[in-house]
């Protein structure tokens, strides 16, 4: 799974809901988004992504944040 092109993907999710006027519902649209039209298997890998700190960083700050404040959209690792 290509984490790059995931990160991508996120951001331009979080760059549409990034638009609407209450950030509450950008948050939540953004993770059930994911939750909703991503496979297991990207969810997973955006889950290893938020992990490392370094790799978080390319991460929009929205995205991060909707990740961090919803975290039952993202399987565990071990869910993987």
């Amino acid at each position: 799974m290509d984490s790059a092109n995931l990160v991508r993907m996120a951001n331009r999710i979080g760059e549409f809901f990034e638009a609407m006027p209450e950030r509450d519902e950008a948050l939540q649209g953004i993770a059930e988004h994911i939750r909703k039209f991503w496979e297991p298997r990207m969810r997973a890998e955006l889950a290893r992504v938020l992990a490392s700190p370094d790799k978080a960083q390319a991460l929009k700050p929205i995205v991060r944040e909707a990740l961090v404040l919803h975290p039952l959209t993202l399987p565990s690792a071990a869910q993987a």
